[in-house]
């Protein structure tokens, strides 16, 4: 288990300083299907994402490939999780070591802890899935992608000054 290095210091002065990473799951016919997100807490900007009808390590694996690969392969991100199984594995654990990533997971049944990614999960079920789920997996990514965009682009945040994510990165390069 990583230590607790971020501590709840969720106001970052750079982006790809502070990853945080989180798996939910949504409703697809009467299955469930995992979404693993990545988001750079600078300007709560989702940055890597992806799906699976499998809750295991590589989920968020790759979610944290695409979060690398988007952000230009950036060096030395301190990346926050809970404690879920798949970010405690040997896969991930070495999957941040090949990027240079130190890990950092919240203390046990503190939610708070990762207080920004679990605010993205409730907005993003509150305001956009449908209450029943979806019925088909390739209908439930296509829509929560459309999400993602919307969130990044168009979705205004307090914590922003009420800006998008994609306008604070912007306004701040």
């Amino acid at each position: 288990m990583a230590p607790h290095v971020l501590k709840r210091a969720f106001d970052v002065s750079a982006a790809n300083q502070v990853w945080c990473g989180d798996v939910t799951y949504i409703q697809v016919g009467k299955r469930w299907m995992y979404f693993a997100a990545v988001m750079d807490l600078f300007a709560r900007r989702i940055v890597g994402w992806s799906f699976s009808m499998v809750s295991d390590a590589e989920l968020v694996c790759e979610a944290l490939r695409m979060a690398v690969e988007l952000r230009g392969r950036p060096y030395g991100v301190l990346f926050h999780s809970d404690q879920g199984c798949q970010y405690t594995s040997h896969k991930f654990r070495n999957e941040l070591a090949r990027h240079g990533h130190q890990q950092s997971m919240s203390r046990k049944g503190e939610c708070w802890d990762n207080a920004p990614i679990e605010r993205f999960f409730g907005s993003l079920k509150s305001e956009w899935v449908p209450e029943a789920g979806y019925v088909t997996e390739y209908e439930a990514r296509l829509d929560v992608q459309r999400y993602v965009t919307r969130y990044n682009t168009a979705r205004l945040h307090s914590y922003n000054g009420y800006q998008s994510p994609v306008t604070r990165e912007k306004l701040a390069a």
